[in-house]
């Protein structure tokens, strides 16, 4: 869908073919941000026809201010994206605004040091990720799709759906198949948990690219090898992952890195509790404490992981008071609803400073 260049408040860069968060993040916000009022198109590869974008053809037309605004907002959340504003705005003059999102939690390297310092607003998607950053930021942690990720009416019924084992209460960890995930951490501590818990049955849901199909077969023959194929389950990709949410008890996540991480969000959402590690946002998203949502562990701790697990597993009365609480923390903090309505406060808070 074409979108009109005198009308675009905010473009959208994505700079990269590859299916990625990023991108995962731009497609889920776009029509939210413009249900909202906020008139923003996509520009670049690899995103959906249905989202309102800009051609390269339509980029000599940005040197003419949008209607009702002195500049339209560039929003870039990688190197390339940031570098090409530069570009747009410093070099070829046009009425733009620079905003950057960043969700990384490590040192920037200088290049991209002096990219955000050209920046005329920058956005961190975490508490953790601020602490990287030299420069003024404000901080707008994601939202997710709370009608999407929704309890189920009868978690049985999405069970059978599912070809699921009926009876079982079941842990899941969801996501891409490989060691920075932590994949390897959720299988072990159910083989060292399931035994001594007929009741309980784990899902392992995701894919392994090619370079990760070695690690997911070590794991199904540990699992193999542990006699627990019956119930420990790996059921790969699939679209309809809400669907698969709606069937758990208890979700793990067990990264040992992560940028920000939205799983334990669709989990909680869902009204499942959730048992994570201390990487990407996991403190900030899940709630600890009297009003506990889940639990966060130190990461690349089996020991830990396995005993915050087990403590779920086996204390009905904890497990759902946490499931209770779960949907409600989220609808009150991280509906996507909620993240367009932080991004445009960042966007006027940059067309502010031009009347200022």
């Amino acid at each position: 869908m074409l979108s009109d260049p005198s009308r675009t408040l905010v473009i959208a860069p994505n700079l990269k073919r590859r299916l990625s968060g990023v991108t995962t993040s731009i497609i889920q916000l776009i029509p939210v941000q413009n249900r909202l009022g906020q008139q923003i198109a996509v520009f670049g590869p690899g995103l959906p026809d249905h989202l309102p974008r800009l051609r390269y053809r339509d980029l000599p037309r940005l040197w003419r201010a949008p209607q009702g605004r002195p500049f339209r907002i560039w929003h870039a959340r990688r190197n390339v994206e940031m570098l090409m504003g530069v570009v747009m705005r410093d070099i070829l003059r046009m009425p733009l605004r620079l905003v950057f999102t960043s969700a990384s939690q490590r040192v920037h390297s200088n290049w991209t040091r002096f990219l955000i310092s050209r920046m005329d607003g920058v956005i961190a998607t975490s508490h953790k990720t601020a602490s990287y950053l030299k420069v003024p930021n404000r901080v707008s942690l994601h939202g997710i799709n709370a009608e999407r990720f929704s309890p189920p009416a009868d978690r049985a019924g999405v069970r059978r759906a599912l070809s699921l084992p009926e009876g079982q209460k079941l842990a899941g960890c969801f996501g891409r198949i490989r060691r920075q995930k932590g994949t390897d951490l959720f299988v072990d501590a159910m083989i060292r948990l399931l035994p001594s818990r007929p009741g309980w049955s784990a899902i392992v849901a995701g894919r392994a690219t090619a370079s990760h199909t070695t690690f997911l077969s070590e794991l199904k023959e540990r699992v193999a090898a542990a006699g627990l194929k019956d119930r420990i389950l790996f059921v790969g990709e699939h679209t309809n992952i809400n669907e698969w949410y709606r069937a758990l008890d208890l979700f793990v996540a067990p990264q040992r890195w992560e940028g920000f991480g939205l799983t334990p969000l669709e989990a909680q959402a869902s009204g499942v509790p959730v048992v994570a590690t201390d990487v990407g946002a996991f403190e900030e998203i899940i709630a600890q404490g009297t009003d506990e949502t889940g639990v966060v562990v130190a990461k690349d701790d089996l020991d830990a992981l396995a005993a915050a697990a087990a403590t779920f597993m086996d204390d009905d009365a904890r497990r759902n008071a946490a499931a209770r609480r779960a949907r409600p923390h989220v609808l009150a903090n991280f509906t996507i609803e909620g993240e367009a309505e932080r991004l445009f406060k960042a966007y006027e808070e940059v067309w502010s400073k031009a009347h200022a």
